[in-house]
């Protein structure tokens, strides 16, 4: 099984490479993607961004601790926008889940988060199987199951609009699948399939 660990902080971001959901109209998987601020320089560390697996959930507060063991403490309000496939309530999100969270930090160093996505991945992979329901990856020769959800679910070829229709996809593809991971299992949820094949 892959690291679920791993997956979620290396092969997400890596960097602070998000803006506040509400920039995009939304919280959506492509909301969350966006250069870095610009304003930072070289391995400078973003202020208002807090990555890691929930420890504790308190109130309107997450306990979080980041891929490099630093603890963050991220304030949840009527206001932020939470995103696991769907937009979601604070009652969805659950400790051993896995988070991004962009927003401001508050004096005492709690992250006011104007948006947060939960169990967010982002990953590169070879399409190793594809079914109508299912496309299973290979991901740093790792297995991953990727379940296409009806109505939800989406790939987008080259530069065309995304669409529902994955009848282009095949087996040897090489896609980047952004989605939802399914905890404490090797499989995930498929919000947007991006291929590059013309045929």
């Amino acid at each position: 099984m892959p690291d679920r660990r791993a997956i979620l902080t290396g092969a997400v971001l890596g960097s602070a490479a998000m803006v506040g959901a509400t920039a995009f109209g939304g919280t959506d998987a492509q909301a969350a993607f966006h250069r870095a601020d610009p304003n930072l320089v070289g391995g400078q560390l973003d202020p208002g961004f807090a990555e890691g697996l929930v420890t504790s959930i308190s109130g309107g507060v997450l306990g979080v601790r980041g891929s490099d063991r630093v603890l963050h403490r991220i304030q949840v309000t009527s206001a932020t926008s939470l995103w696991k496939m769907d937009p979601i309530s604070l009652r969805e999100v659950a400790v051993g889940d896995g988070l991004y969270a962009r927003g401001a930090r508050l004096p005492d160093g709690t992250l006011a988060a104007d948006a947060v996505w939960v169990n967010l991945v982002n990953l590169d992979a070879d399409i190793a199987a594809i079914s109508a329901s299912r496309v299973d990856l290979d991901h740093h020769d790792q297995r991953i199951v990727a379940h296409v959800v009806k109505g939800k679910s989406a790939v987008t070829y080259k530069s065309d609009e995304a669409t529902g229709d994955l009848s282009r996809l095949k087996v040897g593809h090489h896609v980047r699948v952004l989605g939802v991971w399914l905890p404490n299992t090797s499989e995930m949820t498929i919000s947007t399939i991006h291929s590059m094949a013309t045929e």
